[in-house]
């Protein structure tokens, strides 16, 4: 990458944001909930919010500042987002800003 950029495999974080649910609702709540609530607004959404957060896990963002996130399917790139970056074990913090674009269906 020669712009300074990186690439991040990490994996997908709906499968381990128990922990942010328990600690602010003293229980637990399968991340299944969390995952199909963001894939209501669309798969793109759901992906760009988890990769923000894998991010920040990976050291890659701090917390707190506004970044742009782009989502998708296997098919590609469909949503751009700006989101208010957070880690995962402080999900609820994670913010949606803008929708910038995002497909109908």
């Amino acid at each position: 990458m020669g712009h300074g950029g990186k690439v991040l495999k990490a994996t997908i974080l709906t499968h381990s944001l128990d922990t942010a649910v328990a600690e602010q609702f003293k229980g637990s709540a399968p991340t299944l909930l969390i995952a199909n609530t963001l894939r209501r607004l669309g798969q793109g959404l759901k992906v760009c919010c988890e990769i923000v957060m894998e991010a920040v896990d990976a050291g890659l963002l701090p917390e707190g500042e506004e970044v742009v996130a782009l989502g998708g399917t296997a098919r590609g790139w469909d949503t751009v987002a700006i989101i208010k970056s957070a880690a995962s074990k402080r999900f609820l913090n994670l913010s949606v800003l803008e929708i910038w674009a995002k497909p109908r269906v």
